[in-house]
């Protein structure tokens, strides 16, 4: 019945910001960015190389993230990457601040997380 994760939708608090730091940072690739008049709302369409999608979306005055990622609900998002050590290096030399790297118990797979700038955690993990 579901075949894959098509995309993860993101609300963000300063859209240029969130823009600069998933295209420029992350090297996500902008497949389309639309301004929603009705809406005073960015909606910037990203793919990752395996075809997975990331909307990210702007509105005036977003609640912020009700506390730590042990709410309900998402609880980050994950990337699969060939080397944590070699993009924590890529992301530290860029100013991000990467937790330090651990290793999967069950998996025995390096992964660690860092967020992005409204503080949303997001993940990689070896694969």
């Amino acid at each position: 019945m579901l075949k894959s994760i098509h995309h993860a939708a993101i609300i963000c608090s300063n859209y240029q910001t969130s823009k600069h730091f998933y295209v420029n940072i992350l090297g996500l690739k902008i497949i389309a960015e639309n301004y929603r008049e009705a809406r005073d709302s960015y909606k910037l369409d990203l793919a990752l190389p395996d075809g997975s999608q990331i909307e990210l979306f702007s509105f005036p005055n977003p609640p912020e993230r009700p506390s730590a990622p042990e709410a309900q609900g998402l609880r980050h998002l994950a990337f699969a990457v060939d080397s944590v050590s070699q993009v924590c290096t890529l992301l530290e030399t860029k100013q991000i601040t990467v937790e330090p790297i651990r290793i999967d118990e069950f998996t025995g797979k390096p992964y660690t997380f860092f967020a992005d700038p409204d503080g949303l955690p997001l993940e990689i993990y070896q694969v």
